[in-house]
C-alpha cells in the first residue's frame, strides 16, 4: 500500500515533474553510468531524457563537457534496446554542435542505416546527416541515393528531408540525386511527394526556365498530397509575384481552382496565396474573400481565426473588398476566443466608413473589459488607423481614448492610448486644442512618470501655435509644484517653448521661471536658469539654438564612433573642433512602415526562406518639363533606404564594414547608406546589387557579386564604371580577390563628388573578372578574361539627403526667409494623378513629408501642396515645398500631366538651386 501511495503522489505531480529542475553537474555525474560493463537500460533512458531536458532549455555545455558525454553516449550502441537507441539518435544530433570529432559514429550510424531493423534507418539518416561533414557525404551518398527511392516512406522523408539542410553546404552533391527526386515526387506517399517537391523546387529555384517546366509539369497533373499542393500554391505565387500576372494567367487560373479543392488546409493556403499578391485588384479578390468569410463561420476555431487573421491583413489594402464581410465580422467580436474577438474587432475598425464610427465604438466599449491589455494595444492601432482615414471624427476618437486613460490599467496600455493621442493630435489641425486639453487632465493624476513627461513634451511642442495658448500654462507649472524632479525638468522645457514661442506670455513664463530658479533640484534650477537667461536676451537665434531646435536627432551609434575615432585621431587633426555636422542623424519612421508590416506575411513566406530587403531600384523615366528632353526620377524605393529603427542598424552595420577598410575609412564619417539597386534579374549567371555609400565629399558604390555558376571560379572581380557627367571622378577601385560559387562578396568603387551643386548622375558598368574552371583550376592556371553587361545606375537627389520631421513647417519655412530660395516649374507628362506624383517627389528627393501632406485626399482633387523637410550633407537643413496642380482640359480633351512649382530654401543658394534644377 505505501507503493502505491507513493505512485500516486507521484502521479499527481505529473509526469514531467521529475524534469522540471534539472542540474547539469548532476547529469553530468550521472552520465558516468553509460561507461560501466553493463549499463541499465531504463536508468540510462532517464540521464538521456534529462540531457535533453538541459539542452533544449539553452544550458551551455563546454567543449569539453559535450565531447566527454557525447563519446559515453556512444557506448550505448551496445545495447539493443529499441527505446533507448531511438533517444541515443536524438541526443546525438543536439550535441553534435558542440562536441569534437563527432565524425567517429560514422561507422555505427552508416551499419544502422543500412542494417535490417526498420526502425533504425530513418533515425540514422537523419542523425548522421547532421554530423557529417560536407567532404564526407560522398562517402556515404550512395545509400542515401538508395534512400530516396526505398519503399518505406518514413525513409525516403527522412533522407528528403535531411538533404533540405545538406543543400546548405554540398548541394552539388544534392542536385546528382535529381532523377530519383523526380520519381518519389509522383508515388503513392502523401508526406514523400511533400518533401521531394519541396526539395526539388529549393534545387531549381535559381533557373527560371527549370522553375517553371516544373510548376507546368504539376499543373497538369493534379498532386495527390495536400501538403504537397499547399507547397504548389506557394512556388505558384512567388512565382506570379516575381514574373507578373501578363503571362501567367493559367497560375491564376490554378490558384482560383485551388480554392474549390476537398481540403480546407489546401482552400485556405490557396486564398492567402491570392490575397498575398500586390498586383490584383479588389474584384480580383473576391474568390478568395469569399472563402475566408465561409470559413469565418466555421465551427473550427482555427479556421476562424486564420480566416479573420488574413481579412484583417487585406484590409490595410483593399478594405472595399472586405466590407461585405461586416457582419460575419461583428458575429466574430463577441466568440469565446479573444484573439479572434480582437482580429474581428480591428478589421471592422479598417473597413468600416465614416457613418458607423460612433457604433463600432460601442462595440468596443463592451469588448474592453473582456480582454487583457495585451488585445487592447492591438485595437488601439486600428483606432489611430481609422483616425487618419476620417479625420473629421476626431472628437468622437479623443473622447473614447481619454475615457480609456481614466479606467485602471497597465503602464503599456495607457502608453498605447497616449500615442494613440499623439498621432491624432500630430496629423489633425482641428484635433489639437482638444486632445491637448484632455492629455492635460491625464496628467493630473497620472502615476507614469514617463508618460507624464511625454505628455508635457507634446504641449511644448504643439500647445504654443494654438489659439488660446495660455489655458496651458497653469497644467504644466502645476507639475513643477507637484511632480518629481525627472517630470520637473521636462516641465521647464516646456515652459520655455512658450515663451520663446509666445511673444505676449513671455513676462508670466519669465515670472514663473525666476520661482523654478528656488528649486530644491540642481537639475531644474540649472534648467531654469538657463532658459531665464536665454529668453531674456531677446536674441531669436540663441532661442532656436537652445530651445526650439529639436526636430533633429543624431544617430548615437554614429556619434560614438565619431568621438572615438575623433579622440584617437593625431594631434595635428584634434586642433580642429569637433564637427557635428559629420555625424549622420536618425531618421524618422516611414508613414507607410506600420502598413507594410500588416501586410508582409506574403503567401510565399514560410515554406521557403525568403529573399528581404532587396528592393529594386526603378529606372529613371522622362517627362515634358523645361524642355523636350526633361528627366524625372521614377519613385526609387532603394534611394530612400530603410525606415526606422531597421534602417538605422543597416546603417551601423555598413559603417562598421566601411571603417575596416583603410581606403575609405580616410573618406569620414558615412552620411548615409541607400537601399538595394538590383544591377542584374535574379536568375541571371552573375547576380550584382548596389549600395550607394554617402560621405562629405565622395560617394562609395558597393556592388554586391554573386556567382551562380557551380562550374566557375572568378578571381579579380570588379565593375567597370562610365560616369556621364565627367564633374564627378573615380578615384579608386577595390576588387575581390576570389568569388567562389553561391559566395557573395563586395567590390567598391570609390567615387569624389564635384565641387559645385551637381547632384545627379547616371553610372554605366560593366562587371569584368577571370574566369576559371573550378576543377581545374590551380596556381598556374591563367583563367579566361570576360565581362558581363550591367543594368545603369542613376544617382537620385535622395543619396544626398536625410529625412527630418519638422513639427512646425511655416515658422520653420519662415526664419530662412526668402533670401536665397530657388524656385522651378515644371509641366510633367508622365504623371495622371497628384497621388503618384507626390510619391515620386518624395522618393527622388529622398526628404520627409511633414503635416501629412503626402497624403493627397480625393483623387478628384485639382491642388495639392506638398512639404518636404531633410538634411543635406554636410548638415545642412533644407526645406521644400511643391505646389501641384492638374492641368486644364480644353476643347473636350481629357487634362494629361501635371504643373509643379517647387520653391527650395536653405542657408545655402547653391544647394537650393542644385535641388530645384534635379528636375530637369
Amino acid at each position: 500500500m505505501l507503493s502505491l501511495r507513493k505512485d500516486k503522489s507521484e502521479e499527481d505531480d505529473g509526469i514531467g515533474s521529475a524534469y522540471m529542475n534539472v542540474d547539469k553537474s548532476a547529469v553530468l555525474q550521472d552520465a558516468r553510468l553509460f561507461n560501466a560493463n553493463q549499463p541499465n537500460p531504463r536508468k540510462c533512458i532517464q540521464i538521456l531524457t534529462r540531457i535533453l531536458c538541459l539542452l533544449n532549455k539553452g544550458v551551455k555545455f563546454s567543449r569539453q563537457e559535450a565531447t566527454t558525454t557525447f563519446f559515453a553516449v556512444t557506448k550505448l550502441f551496445q545495447l539493443p534496446n529499441q527505446g533507448l537507441r531511438k533517444l541515443l539518435y536524438l541526443v546525438i544530433k543536439e550535441l553534435a554542435p558542440y562536441a569534437d570529432d563527432v565524425i567517429i559514429l560514422t561507422s555505427s550510424l552508416t551499419k544502422d542505416m543500412t542494417g535490417s531493423e526498420a526502425s533504425f534507418r530513418a533515425p540514422a539518416i537523419r542523425t548522421l546527416c547532421k554530423i557529417t561533414d560536407p567532404t564526407m557525404v560522398q562517402a556515404i551518398e550512395r545509400y542515401l541515393k538508395q534512400a530516396v527511392v526505398d519503399k518505406s516512406p518514413a525513409i525516403a522523408s527522412a533522407v528528403l528531408a535531411s538533404a533540405y539542410h545538406l543543400m546548405q553546404t554540398c548541394p552539388e552533391v544534392i542536385r546528382r540525386w535529381s532523377n530519383e527526386i523526380q520519381g518519389v515526387v509522383s508515388g503513392p506517399s502523401i508526406m514523400v511527394q511533400y518533401h521531394a517537391l519541396g526539395l526539388l523546387y529549393l534545387m531549381r529555384q535559381n533557373d527560371r526556365l527549370a522553375t517553371l517546366k516544373l510548376i507546368q509539369k504539376f499543373l497538369q497533373s493534379p498532386l495527390r498530397s495536400s501538403y504537397a499542393h499547399c507547397v504548389m500554391i506557394r512556388i505558384v505565387a512567388r512565382q506570379i509575384e516575381e514574373e507578373g500576372l501578363a503571362d501567367n494567367r493559367n497560375m491564376v487560373d490554378f490558384l482560383e481552382t485551388s480554392l474549390r479543392h476537398k481540403s480546407e488546409m489546401v482552400i485556405y493556403e490557396a486564398a492567402r496565396a491570392i490575397i498575398g499578391l500586390s498586383q490584383l485588384t479588389a474584384k480580383e479578390l473576391a474568390p478568395a474573400v469569399n472563402v475566408l468569410q465561409i470559413f469565418c463561420s466555421s465551427h473550427k476555431s482555427s479556421l476562424r481565426y486564420a480566416a479573420v487573421r488574413t481579412l484583417n491583413k487585406i484590409a490595410t489594402r483593399h478594405p472595399s473588398a472586405v466590407a461585405f464581410c461586416n457582419h460575419d465580422l461583428e458575429n466574430l467580436v463577441s466568440d469565446p476566443n479573444r484573439s479572434i474577438a480582437t482580429l474581428a474587432i480591428t478589421t471592422l475598425l479598417k473597413t468600416g466608413s465614416e457613418n458607423n464610427v460612433d457604433r463600432l465604438l460601442k462595440h468596443i466599449c463592451s469588448f474592453m473589459t473582456d480582454i487583457t491589455d495585451e488585445f487592447k494595444v492591438v485595437v488601439l492601432e486600428s483606432i489611430r488607423m481609422l483616425a487618419a482615414k476620417y479625420p473629421r471624427k476626431y472628437s468622437v476618437l479623443l473622447n473614447f481614448l481619454s475615457g480609456l486613460l481614466r479606467d485602471p490599467a497597465g503602464y503599456e496600455f495607457k502608453k498605447a492610448v497616449v500615442v494613440a493621442m499623439e498621432s491624432i493630435i500630430k496629423d489633425n489641425p482641428q484635433a489639437k486644442n482638444l486632445g491637448l486639453l484632455q492629455l492635460c487632465e491625464f496628467i493630473e493624476d497620472c502615476q507614469h512618470e514617463k508618460l507624464t513627461q511625454r505628455a508635457l513634451y507634446l504641449l511644448g511642442r504643439e500647445g504654443p501655435f494654438l489659439n488660446r495658448p495660455r489655458q496651458f500654462i497653469r497644467f504644466i507649472y502645476n507639475r513643477i509644484i507637484l511632480e518629481s524632479a525627472a517630470v520637473k525638468c521636462t516641465a521647464t522645457t516646456a515652459l520655455a517653448r512658450f515663451g520663446a514661442n509666445c511673444d505676449d506670455l513671455l513676462p508670466g513664463i519669465l515670472v514663473l521661471l525666476e520661482r523654478v530658479m528656488l528649486d530644491d533640484d540642481d537639475e531644474v534650477r540649472d534648467r531654469a536658469a538657463f532658459y531665464h537667461y536665454i529668453l531674456s536676451s531677446g536674441d531669436r537665434n540663441l532661442m532656436k539654438e537652445y530651445i526650439l531646435n529639436d526636430d533633429t536627432r543624431l544617430n548615437m551609434q554614429a556619434l560614438e564612433r565619431a568621438l572615438l575615432a575623433y579622440t584617437q585621431a593625431s594631434e595635428e587633426e584634434q586642433v580642429r573642433p569637433f564637427d557635428l555636422t559629420t555625424v549622420p542623424i536618425e531618421e524618422p519612421p516611414s508613414e507607410g512602415a506600420s502598413d507594410f508590416a500588416a501586410i508582409a506575411d506574403s503567401s510565399t513566406v514560410g515554406f521557403f526562406e525568403p529573399t528581404i530587403g532587396t528592393g529594386a531600384a526603378a529606372t529613371p523615366g522622362t517627362a515634358t518639363g523645361k524642355g523636350d528632353g526633361a528627366k524625372v526620377g521614377t519613385a526609387m524605393d532603394a534611394a530612400q533606404g530603410p525606415v526606422g529603427g531597421l534602417g538605422a542598424r543597416r546603417q551601423d552595420r555598413f559603417a562598421e564594414e566601411l571603417e575596416a577598410i583603410p581606403e575609405i575609412k580616410a573618406l569620414g564619417s558615412l552620411f548615409k547608406s541607400s537601399n538595394d539597386y538590383e544591377l542584374t534579374d535574379s536568375g541571371t549567371e552573375y547576380v550584382v546589387t548596389c549600395v550607394i555609400h554617402t560621405f562629405l565629399h565622395h560617394i562609395v558604390l558597393q556592388y554586391d557579386v554573386t556567382n551562380t555558376m557551380e562550374d566557375q571560379l572568378l578571381e579579380d572581380v570588379y565593375v567597370d564604371v562610365e560616369v556621364a557627367d565627367d564633374e564627378f571622378e573615380v578615384l579608386n577601385r577595390l576588387p575581390i580577390k576570389s568569388l567562389p560559387f553561391n559566395s557573395p562578396a563586395p567590390t567598391y568603387i570609390i567615387v569624389k563628388l564635384p565641387e559645385d551643386a551637381s547632384l545627379t548622375t547616371s553610372f554605366a558598368n560593366t562587371l569584368r573578372f577571370v574566369v576559371k574552371d573550378v576543377n581545374a583550376a590551380g596556381p598556374n592556371d591563367p583563367g579566361i578574361s570576360d565581362e558581363y553587361a550591367l543594368e545603369e545606375l542613376t544617382l537620385p537627389v535622395a543619396v544626398h539627403m536625410q529625412r527630418v520631421m519638422k513639427a512646425n513647417f511655416a515658422a520653420a519655412w519662415d526664419e530662412y526667409g526668402d533670401n536665397g530660395e530657388a524656385e522651378e516649374t515644371y509641366f510633367l507628362t508622365k504623371f495622371s494623378t497628384l497621388d503618384e506624383m507626390v510619391r515620386e517627389l518624395v522618393a527622388h528627393l529622398g526628404m520627409q513629408a511633414c503635416e501629412r501632406t503626402d497624403q493627397v485626399g480625393s483623387s478628384e482633387k485639382a491642388a495639392h501642396t506638398l512639404l518636404l523637410a531633410g538634411v543635406f550633407r554636410g548638415g545642412v537643413s533644407v526645406l521644400a515645398r511643391c505646389k501641384l496642380a492638374k492641368s486644364q482640359p480644353s476643347a473636350g480633351q481629357p487634362a494629361v500631366g501635371i504643373n509643379l512649382q517647387i520653391t527650395v530654401r536653405s542657408a545655402v543658394p547653391e544647394i537650393n538651386q542644385a535641388i530645384a534644377d534635379s528636375l530637369s
